[in-house]
């Protein structure tokens, strides 16, 4: 999950929150629609005037991508509360009337836990570690735990019984408006919390889950995908663009491979402790051989090392840059279907399934662990459509 620093900012003599992240055109979006952010030159960040309006808008549009680090901000409005000299009462005379225009500053409550809740945090944070879960997961696990640690307060959360914790979900959808994805995020790591590190007995079994939403995966056409590498100059972005889709690969086994894991003898690609900690097998297509030969003679990757390096020397080239390279691609080729380097991943088993490939051969390629992960490609697939004649077309129109 991302991270975004809010900041006070003075900028033309008017209080402002400063937004700082790393280059993320996502989260661009999101803040310019949702919390009206523009770019300040002058200090080379996002902002919007600090009101307490404008500060929910950008949790609200954040709260599913990113950690909000708002500690500086924290410090400056306490800093400045205790500068205040104490306001005057207001007596029934002066018929003080409260403008109703002008929104309340933003006032942020510190988000410390109690002493009894913070050592469950460490205790779960660490359980995480011995149990070698993935640092995505453990990021998220974290994550989710911490935020309902704060609502907590001074409750401690080893005491909820299972009647408390369908009244905090419940609070997460009623209130709270979080989406499905994210209520079973949340309920994952609640689970963990009650069932791991506690060991009561299955307690999330008492409390329904919301119904997720069935969302078809993004796939480009292979005309889309051509015009999308056929716009890549650069030999290192395209390689990795057709790594991506002529394996089926997602990002951060892009990102992670190396050199010798390429067998061109065996035309077979290694792909090394992936989603799940699995190893798998992918085949080397003879086109993208050719491709990462010509990447190699410009590029000369170590033999050890990544095949694609970042800018510092053996560090691996960056998920975010290659999700950029993906999309500045499909801009320069006109792309308007949306989707990222995932995408990349959901076209190949497609395409696979439109040319006849059984589907335990592509679940196996893509590394699922449940055929019924792979099965949603046969939703995808316009091989059967293409055979149904619309009524449409036995009318006689004139």
């Amino acid at each position: 999950m991302e991270t975004v620093i809010l900041k006070p900012l003075q900028h033309r003599g008017q209080e402002s929150i400063a937004i700082y992240f790393e280059k993320n055109p996502v989260i661009q979006s999101l803040i310019q629609k949702q919390a009206g952010a523009r770019w300040s030159k002058t200090n080379s960040c996002w902002y919007v005037p600090l009101l307490k309006e404008n500060y929910e808008k950008l949790c609200q549009a954040l709260k599913e991508l990113a950690i909000l680090n708002k500690d500086g901000l924290r410090k400056y409005l306490s800093e400045k509360k205790k500068a205040q000299p104490m306001p005057l009462p207001v007596t029934k005379t002066q018929n003080h009337v409260p403008d109703p225009k002008k929104s309340p500053v933003l006032k942020i409550q510190p988000s410390v836990l109690s002493e009894e809740n913070s050592k469950a945090f460490s205790e779960y944070k660490n359980i995480l570690i011995l149990k070698a879960y993935s640092q995505s997961t453990v990021r998220t696990y974290c994550n989710e735990f911490h935020i309902f640690l704060e609502t907590l307060k001074n409750k401690a959360a080893k005491e909820l019984t299972p009647a408390q914790l369908q009244r905090y979900i419940l609070y997460c959808i009623n209130t709270l408006k979080l989406r499905e994805n994210t209520v079973h995020s949340r309920m994952n790591a609640l689970k963990f919390y009650y069932e791991q590190v506690l060991h009561k007995e299955k307690m999330f079994f008492e409390i329904p889950r919301p119904k997720k939403p069935k969302l078809l995966p993004q796939v480009f056409s292979q005309d889309d995908i051509a015009a999308i590498i056929n716009s890549v100059t650069n030999k290192k972005h395209k390689t990795m663009l057709m790594l991506g889709y002529s394996a089926g690969l997602r990002v951060s086994e892009i990102v992670s491979l190396r050199t010798y894991q390429i067998d061109s003898a065996r035309m077979t690609i290694f792909i090394s402790q992936a989603k799940g900690k699995k190893d798998r097998m992918v085949g080397l297509s003879p086109v993208l051989l050719v491709m990462l030969r010509e990447y190699a003679k410009e590029y000369n990757p170590k033999k050890t090392g990544y095949l694609f390096e970042g800018s510092a020397a053996g560090s691996q080239y960056s998920t975010r840059s290659v999700q950029e390279v993906m999309q500045s691609a499909k801009t320069k080729a006109g792309v308007m279907k949306p989707g990222g380097v995932h995408s990349l991943r959901h076209s190949f088993a497609t395409h696979l399934i439109e040319k006849g490939t059984d589907v335990t051969m592509i679940q196996k390629l893509l590394g699922h662990n449940d055929i019924k992960t792979t099965l949603i490609y046969l939703h995808t697939t316009n091989k059967d459509l293409l055979k149904i004649i619309s009524p449409l077309d036995d009318l006689k129109l004139t």
